[in-house]
């Protein structure tokens, strides 16, 4: 009987403890879901049944009447936001109450990894994105055109092989993932990773650990959500942490740890790590004058190493997937891949075949596609922000308080009819200048974010992504892979970045016009 009746005082208390705080949305009138114990609303993500973005997207469309949902991530209250201005509020003029993304679990507790600038929050994050910030100036991105002209030949080259070897069909998400790849390794590392002619290249393997989603990362995020105190010192990235910090000292070792007047990404970590300290004006505590207290960040070999970690990962699987979702969409709308080529053509002509930093400017409606894939299928399908201090929507009277996250589900969002007519059919003018009106997608269209927490490397990776197009589509043509999905499967264990499950296979035509090859 003893037994009987602990076991079921342990179940009761069990059962208290994964429904604690599942009253807080209704006593607040907010609309939710009803959670399940432990799982939330979650249970599904949790299953490998559907992504985070999903249901995100599912709690958007499920309530088209309110301008906020209540969702709970395993027992964390989470609201998702519907309306543009509440957006607006919590991504800038309301930002300093939600500076934080709260992704990680533990507050002091954080892995070395994590310790960047995506994942940080504040003072540390605001220290880093003050000292990072000059690595993508104008200026920069014109000093590293040349590494992307020479990474865009290399992806012409190998998808000449490629359709001479497999009878034209082409994973679209592979071969852009190895020209990223390649870029990355040479201006975030300073090495040349050659994934675009090496199957074995280590950086190549080194994204495909990062990105392997598999149930490992689920029970790892489950765990650490669930009881963050008791698994704070479980790592998610304990399978690459040792292969960052060693490529990081060979780099250093390389360039005998002093700047190479190279002016990538590299050289502006060494002065980092030379200086010893970053300074400035601390975003969490006021000094006694009323002001900004200064803030102080030691620099170490694993605090450069997670900010060369994200450069990778963050660059890796985003613009892989934006590049290889425009190819998909050109295959699909072959009167807009035509007149992207036709744009393609006549400007590389006009500048002599090369494709030099001001030719990619010049291609505008190569850039409206662009921005329609980003539109059509967001490498991000959700940003998320974190109540840094109890708040007030005033508008709906609603208050929430510290901690709480807040959901802005961009697959949805993007696919609104409300915001974009006929979000099914591609329509890369849609973009147009000249027939937008004024800020018409503000707060809406965000695929790189927005306000002082917004994609710090938006440019680059818009360029990137632009020359690796306009090398593709200035040799090949692009169509359904016989069998394949219109649209490609989302990886159901997926995050924050949509990653897809198969590829994104496509048939890669020669074109007959004699466009050569870049160089």
């Amino acid at each position: 009987m003893l037994l009987i009746a602990l076991t079921i005082i342990v179940l009761v208390v069990l059962y208290f403890y994964g429904t604690r705080t599942f009253k807080y949305w209704e006593k607040k009138g907010v609309k939710n879901d009803r959670p399940l114990p432990f799982l939330g609303n979650n249970a599904r993500n949790y299953l490998m049944q559907k992504s985070a973005t999903e249901l995100a997207a599912e709690a958007y469309w499920k309530y088209p009447e309110e301008k906020v949902v209540g969702f709970y991530r395993s027992t964390k209250p989470e609201i998702v936001l519907r309306d543009p201005q509440l957006i607006k509020k919590v991504l800038t003029s309301d930002f300093y109450h939600f500076y934080p993304r709260g992704l990680n679990t533990h507050k002091m507790v954080v892995e070395p990894m994590l310790r960047n600038l995506f994942f940080a929050d504040g003072d540390l994050w605001r220290l880093l994105r003050q000292r990072l910030t000059p690595a993508f100036t104008t200026g920069k991105l014109r000093a590293m055109f040349p590494l992307i002209v020479e990474r865009a030949e290399r992806l012409q080259l190998r998808a000449l092989q490629a359709t001479e070897q497999s009878g034209g069909v082409i994973d679209a998400r592979d071969l852009m993932a190895r020209y990223t790849t390649d870029f990355i390794g040479a201006c975030g590392f300073g090495l040349d990773a050659d994934s675009l002619q090496d199957d074995d290249s280590e950086f190549r393997k080194l994204g495909n650990k990062i990105f392997q989603l598999g149930i490992r990362n689920v029970v790892t995020n489950f765990l650490k959500e669930l009881f963050p105190e008791t698994f704070k010192h479980l790592k998610f990235l304990g399978n690459v942490e040792k292969t960052i910090i060693r490529l990081l000292k060979e780099v250093l070792k390389q360039r005998n740890y002093e700047p190479s007047n190279r002016n990538d990404f590299v050289d502006l970590l060494i002065e980092c790590k030379k200086k010893g300290t970053i300074v400035g004006e601390s975003i969490e505590r006021l000094g006694a004058d009323g002001k900004a207290a200064r803030a102080e960040l030691h620099v170490d070999d694993e605090l450069l190493a997670a900010q060369m970690f994200v450069f990778f990962a963050a660059g890796f699987e985003t613009s892989s997937s934006a590049t290889s979702t425009a190819l998909n969409e050109l295959a699909h709308n072959i009167h807009v891949q035509r007149k992207v080529q036709q744009e393609i053509d006549r400007v590389l002509a006009k500048h002599n075949n090369k494709l030099t930093y001001e030719a990619v400017k010049e291609m505008t409606y190569l850039e409206w596609t662009f921005k329609e894939a980003m539109r059509v299928f967001p490498s991000l399908g959700f940003l998320i922000r974190e109540c840094a201090r109890k708040y007030t929507f005033e508008d709906l009277n609603l208050t929430i308080d510290e901690e709480v996250s807040v959901i802005i589900p961009l697959q949805a969002l993007h696919n609104d009819p409300q915001y974009f007519n006929d979000p099914k059919q591609f329509r890369p003018e849609r973009f147009d200048p000249d027939v937008l009106n004024g800020d018409q997608y503000k707060n809406v269209y965000l695929p790189f974010g927005d306000g002082p927490r917004a994609c710090i490397g938006a440019r680059l990776g818009m360029m990137q992504s632009l020359a690796g197009l306009a090398a593709v589509l200035s040799r090949f043509s692009v169509y359904p892979a016989p069998g394949a999905p219109r649209y490609p499967r989302v990886n159901p264990a997926s995050d924050i970045v949509q990653t897809v499950v198969g590829g994104v296979p496509l048939t890669f035509k020669l074109r007959e016009s004699n466009v050569p090859i870049i160089s």
